[in-house]
């Protein structure tokens, strides 16, 4: 139950940093809820391998819960990352105008 809350929780806040910049709003939040997995089923492969590295057999042996506990902030902090990285991107990024608004601001008069 709190899986899903937490997936609530990234799918929101992308949804409203898409549709603060003019984005797909549902394309990035199912992005974020993706990268979060993806975070953690990529950290948790890593650490399968290291742990098997240095204690042969002890993948075998370890308690699912605990380690699905374990990876759950590298998915985090990856879904972090990606939020950060897009919020920083959009935000430099100046709005350009397209031609139709152009002139449609208020006449400056300019002097030499």
């Amino acid at each position: 139950m709190l899986g899903i809350l937490l997936l609530y929780w990234i799918g929101k806040y992308y949804y409203k940093l898409a549709e603060a910049h003019g984005k797909s709003k549902w394309g990035y939040a199912i992005l974020g809820i993706v990268t979060y997995y993806a975070c953690a089923v990529v950290s948790g492969f890593l650490m399968g391998i290291f742990i098997e590295l240095i204690w042969p057999g002890a993948v075998d042996n370890i308690n699912e819960f605990l380690f699905g506990l374990l990876l759950l902030p590298f998915g985090i902090a990856g879904t972090y990352l990606l939020y950060y990285y897009f919020k920083r991107s959009w935000e430099s990024k100046a709005p350009q105008l397209g031609v139709e608004e152009l002139g449609t601001g208020e006449p400056t008069e300019t002097t030499f």
